[in-house]
């Protein structure tokens, strides 16, 4: 966090733990209108056995009006003001709001023990777009960035803010060519703006609309247990 930027007040969240003092952690943040339960199912649908304990954060994001859905309040990383994809959609304030708690969340599991080297930052649709935003500006390297569903948002400003940190951070990102909620080519272009900055994108496409479908999620499982693999591998030696 900034020395300039004051601390955020720390969001509620569902937590699940696969067993006893987790060393390794995940920041799962939900999409516009769901809450921190939406992807509590995703701990028991990946098969994580042979990995330390983990601990899944799933944080509730606050409530706020959306504007494209005729100012209704509800939960919501960030305003959004405009549905046309080729103009700025988000509001730039509620994206450095939600990334400052982000960053307390990041801060408490560094209380509690985890190293930010183990810690893999997830989202998907907002949630995606505020884990790449916060991730990749973040001063220390995280375990991983996994974004689904979404887009790289104020990617004006990464030039000047994107810490060095992030060039050592793997990121997966995921989006359905059948999207409508946020098009598949819009998604791509961020993967290709990413991949062009030099940085350890792992880019998939998948034969769906705006959700995580069967075979995102074996690739999921597939991607998580190779970071964290490699982690605890590289503590051992």
């Amino acid at each position: 966090m900034d020395a300039n930027q004051s601390p955020a007040a720390l969001l509620p969240a569902v937590e699940l733990e696969t067993g006893p003092s987790p060393g390794l952690a995940v920041i799962w943040l939900h999409g516009l209108g769901a809450d921190g339960h939406d992807f509590e199912p995703v701990v028991d649908a990946l098969n994580l056995d042979g990995l330390p304990a983990i601990r899944f954060v799933f944080p509730h994001a606050p409530m706020r009006a959306v504007t494209i859905n005729g100012g209704y309040v509800m939960r919501a990383w960030y305003d959004i003001v405009s549905s046309d994809f080729s103009q700025r959609r988000e509001d730039p304030q509620g994206v450095r709001e939600s990334a400052l708690q982000v960053e307390a969340l990041l801060a408490r599991e560094n209380l509690r023990g985890i190293a930010d080297d183990r810690i893999i930052l997830a989202g998907f649709s907002q949630g995606g777009a505020i884990a790449l935003h916060t991730g990749l500006r973040h001063p220390r390297a995280l375990a991983g960035i996994l974004a689904l569903s979404t887009y790289l948002p104020l990617a004006d400003s990464l030039d000047g803010e994107e810490h060095e940190a992030a060039r050592e951070v793997p990121i997966f990102m995921a989006h359905g060519h059948d999207d409508t909620v946020i098009p598949y080519d819009f998604g791509r272009q961020s993967g290709e703006f990413l991949l062009k900055r030099g940085l350890k994108l792992d880019w998939h496409g998948y034969a769906a609309g705006h959700t995580v479908c069967a075979a995102e999620l074996q690739d999921i499982e597939t991607w998580l247990r190779a970071v964290f693999t490699q982690i605890v591998t590289e503590g051992h030696q």
